[in-house]
């Protein structure tokens, strides 16, 4: 396993037509997320915004902003689409009666049919444009300063909108609000969507030059504002390996604030081999790490991330790649059922892993605060994926 795949992948489990360990799933982007494979020990300043002006007296008509149209994310290094695809963005005829982000990922792996037409090179059991592995799908709003950062660890972190897991070479179709996000956010931003795909130059596992393609758009409808926001601030963004420790992360909450939510989203990744109790397979992914929360230097949660359910998405279809015989998941056609099924550290293929959500009364208070969070028992070559946010609003 070479070193610079560590970060993004994890030796288990397999897709079908290969029985030998394979990396795949992991994390992706930097604090900023603009470069793909950074990472930050501590968090940077936190973005605040201005926030939208008053209403307009009559809202404009619906309408659909294009981010990406068929954007390819490659495997490539050289190539500009490496592991991201990114786009400008910047609504008008706010505030916002509703936004809603709206995402289609398309993997050349399937269906089936497109081996007719993109078939495996010779001597490699996948076609080359195909990942057959899951991999982070993760997107985030850059503010302009993040974008034009030289250095990524001096840059604000970006704010992350929708943190999911593509399927084992298969479709995804995901739908979040974002309403609240652009009630306050205006100006320019860029949109960025990290997939960290990588290649198998064998085409044994996966494809020789894989990829993904991805389009987006924001459904806007102008209107009254269904809540009255008074900031939304980014406080972290990035992966946390074994032995960092996070610093107090300062913010503060707006004067007029009357009630604040805290969004905290993390998933677990890497190429780790615990051979502890707490863990169900080799792999950081399949391990469970108890999650320490703090505000203004007290406790406010301990979780413990882990999903269960992720044999809902493993409808079982007979046939499989390339006309061979056997069953293979609906959802993820290109995984083992067996690894498609498995729990994992809050997170399962071809989902999106929600934020866990807190109002500590605290946050109600307007002024100076500070968040601070802590993982048990990383183990060395596994990471986790953190993201905090948070919602101020008035009455």
């Amino acid at each position: 396993m070479r070193t610079s795949r560590r970060v993004f992948s994890s030796p288990w489990p397999l897709p079908l037509p290969a029985l030998a360990l394979a990396l795949f799933a992991g994390a992706a982007g930097a604090t900023s997320l603009v470069s793909a494979c950074g990472h930050s020990t501590a968090a940077a300043t936190p973005q605040i915004d201005a926030g939208i002006e008053d209403a307009v007296s009559e809202p404009g008509p619906p309408y659909t902003q294009t981010l990406l149209d068929s954007a390819h994310i490659g495997s490539d290094s050289s190539k500009p689409d490496f592991q991201k695809a990114s786009a400008g963005v910047e609504l008008t005829g706010g505030p916002f009666a509703q936004v809603t982000l709206v995402v289609d990922l398309v993997s050349p792996c399937f269906p089936w049919s497109n081996w007719q037409t993109d078939p495996p090179p010779a001597g490699q059991d996948w076609p080359a444009d195909c990942d057959a592995f899951d991999r982070n799908f993760e997107m985030s709003l850059v503010t302009p300063e993040a974008a034009d950062a030289s250095d990524a660890s001096d840059a604000p972190p970006a704010l992350e909108l929708v943190r999911a897991i593509t399927p084992f070479g298969g479709p995804e179709h995901i739908e979040q609000d974002v309403t609240d996000v652009f009630n306050f956010v205006r100006g320019p931003r860029t949109f960025q969507v990290i997939i960290p795909t990588y290649s198998d130059s064998a085409g044994q596992v996966s494809g020789s030059n894989g990829g993904w393609y991805v389009s987006a758009h924001l459904a806007v409808t102008p209107g009254a504002p269904p809540a009255n926001v008074l900031a939304v601030t980014s406080l972290y963004y990035a992966s946390v390996t074994s032995g960092e420790t996070i610093a107090d992360i300062p913010f503060t909450v707006p004067a007029g604030t009357t009630s604040s939510r805290l969004e905290y989203r993390v998933t677990g990744h890497g190429g780790a081999d615990d051979p502890s109790s707490s863990c169900d397979g080799p792999a950081e992914e399949f391990c469970q790490r108890l999650h320490h929360l703090y505000l203004d230097d007290q406790s406010i949660e301990q979780v413990t991330p882990w999903r269960t359910n992720c044999s809902k998405l493993c409808t079982l279809v007979d046939g499989g790649p390339g006309g061979s015989t056997g069953q293979y998941c609906e959802q993820n056609p290109c995984g083992d059922p067996a690894s498609v099924r498995a729990s994992r550290a809050n997170w399962c293929p071809g989902s999106e892993t929600p934020p866990y959500q807190w109002t500590p009364t605290a946050l109600s208070t307007p002024g100076p605060h500070t968040f601070r969070f802590a993982i048990d028992g990383i183990y060395p070559g596994g990471d986790w994926r953190v993201s905090a946010t948070v919602y101020a609003y008035g009455d």
